[in-house]
């Protein structure tokens, strides 16, 4: 499918993980520290550090809802409980976990390539976060089973994002030097503090050099996807549960106002990491683009009052090294006027139900928001393309 001849290269596309992503290639001491599958109460349940997870209600994926079921919904269209707008759940389609069915649907959808990422993957790092060498343990597994189901670079098409975690910093050089090796040209992070044995510390710490450095140097692209970060403890200071359940959210978790991402690249900018490395790309993924509005009225604000501590602009250094994949429902005229359209990114978040059951729809959003064809065409092709020199 294509709209007027459009094809399209998506920011934002996603796997559902089969039942051994986190077990094929786990090493035997950490076996009982990290992912189990356990019938508990007649459902098969997902245990991670020996306690039942919750961040995804069927993290088995045996019966999910249509790609797409709920994009009404985060158009602020429709309301009402979400466990009530999913309609119809069907066993998982081979596309969602074959690489080769993918290829095909990628090319009914008008899809000449898309970044891979976690559905389950994204909400694990924090699920063991108390017990810091099983949670790099379940990330050396969880890469290598990726590598063997998806590829980082399959046919060209198929951009899979193996999960870096910081939480030592030479275990994360070492990480991403493999997967360098395997040709990985993205990977993803969770945004937020990163949690080490000596607490929590700034990405930009100078404690992580060595990985920024071998980042820059590769000119890997380094995403930030949305997921069960740091900040989600914050909502337990508030007399509310700070464990993440995808579909079960408060209104005082949407009203909070801290924003892990966009404090990331504060601390990135601020604390230096990006002007040392000025060849470091980021990606912001299934973040929305609400938060760089106040970002970058606050970075003005500090070099405006205090220029001398920065080396230049920091907004003119985020325009350079930073990309972003806006939701649908964002203002993308005001994102293109803030970072230039150059920086913009078409994420579908295919195939979520959060996300668009057409990736080429995102057009008619673009054209609405005043984009010409050509601009149309660098947000929904060329510059996700391009960055990772597709």
């Amino acid at each position: 499918m294509t709209t007027d001849g459009l094809r399209a290269f998506d920011a934002d596309n996603h796997y559902y993980e089969a039942l051994d992503a986190f077990t094929r290639h786990i090493e035997p001491e950490f076996a009982k520290r990290c992912m189990q599958w356990a019938e508990v109460g007649g459902r098969t349940r997902l245990l991670v550090g020996g306690k039942v997870n919750k961040f995804l209600p069927n993290p088995a994926f045996t019966a999910l809802a249509k790609p797409g079921a709920l994009e009404q919904y985060f158009r602020g269209e429709v309301g009402g409980p979400v466990i009530n707008l999913f309609g119809e759940l069907a066993p998982p389609r081979p596309e969602y976990r074959d690489r080769d069915a993918r290829l095909r649907v990628m090319d009914e959808l008008g899809l000449d390539g898309a970044y891979f990422f976690p559905t389950l993957g994204v909400g694990m790092e924090r699920a063991l976060q108390n017990d810091l060498p099983a949670a790099r343990a379940a990330f050396r597994a969880f890469n290598r089973w990726l590598d063997d189901d998806w590829g980082f670079a399959y046919q060209e098409k198929i951009f899979a994002a193996p999960y870096i975690s910081l939480s030592d910093p030479a275990a994360a050089v070492a990480e991403l030097r493999w997967a360098l090796g395997k040709g990985a040209r993205i990977v993803v992070m969770r945004a937020g503090p990163v949690r080490t044995e000596m607490g929590l510390k700034s990405p930009a710490d100078r404690m992580f050099d060595e990985f920024w450095a071998l980042a820059n140097e590769a000119r890997v692209v380094c995403a930030y996807h949305g997921g069960d970060d740091v900040y989600s403890e914050l909502i337990g200071w508030w007399s509310e549960s700070d464990e993440t359940e995808a579909f079960r959210r408060s209104p005082l978790r949407a009203l909070l106002s801290p924003t892990a991402v966009a404090d990331t690249f504060a601390a990135l900018l601020a604390q230096g990491t990006m002007h040392r490395n000025p060849q470091l790309r980021f990606a912001a993924i299934e973040t929305g683009s609400d938060w760089v509005t106040p970002l970058f009225k606050s970075l003005k604000k500090s070099f405006v009052q205090g220029g001398e501590a920065w080396a230049e602009d920091p907004r003119e250094t985020f325009r350079r090294q930073v990309w972003v994949s806006p939701f649908h429902e964002n203002d993308l005229a005001e994102l293109k006027k803030l970072i230039g359209v150059e920086r913009m990114l078409m994420g579908s978040d295919w195939p979520h139900v959060e996300g668009l059951a057409d990736p080429l729809s995102f057009t008619k959003d673009l054209a609405a928001a005043g984009f010409d064809d050509a601009e149309i065409r660098l947000v929904m092709h060329d510059n996700a393309a391009s960055l990772i020199g597709v």
